[in-house]
């Protein structure tokens, strides 16, 4: 199982939405990088469900359902998505300012490519960092 983190701008697609529906086509991904990484899910890996824009922050998981495919609404095979079903949220959301602010500690995110490429939407997590950011989300190991 991998981890990952996937951004959305809350205008667009929120936790609530998700929270209605159930299940979802992640999709509208254009960075090359951030395409290779949706190639590389499997059903079964997990992700943080992250809000961009004056939120910041992760706020929910939810689980892969589907092997990556090509977009069904767009005429272009390397634009792939992938299915996510909801999981859980978070019992407290993990804020960027509150990431930014372990630096140096144990398990600490200096090597986090949501720091290092803040642009990328989809961000793939160490196990390591996954469970320190549950542990920041109230969630215990």
């Amino acid at each position: 199982m991998a981890f990952w983190l996937l951004k959305t701008e809350p205008s667009n697609y929120a936790w609530s939405d998700l929270e209605r529906d159930g299940q979802t086509v992640w999709d509208g991904i254009g960075n090359n990088l951030a395409l290779k990484y949706v190639r590389q899910m499997r059903p079964g890996d997990r992700a943080l469900f992250y809000h961009t824009g004056k939120e910041r922050q992760a706020v929910g998981i939810v689980e892969v359902v589907s092997e990556p495919y090509p977009d069904p609404r767009l005429d272009d095979p390397k634009r792939t998505v992938v299915d996510v079903r909801l999981g859980r949220s978070l019992p407290q959301p993990v804020g960027l300012a509150a990431i930014k602010a372990h630096h140096g500690e144990t398990g600490s995110f200096e090597d986090f490519d949501l720091l290092k490429i803040s642009r990328l939407s989809v961000v793939p997590v160490s196990e390591v960092h996954w469970q320190r950011l549950l542990e920041m989300g109230g969630i215990s190991p």
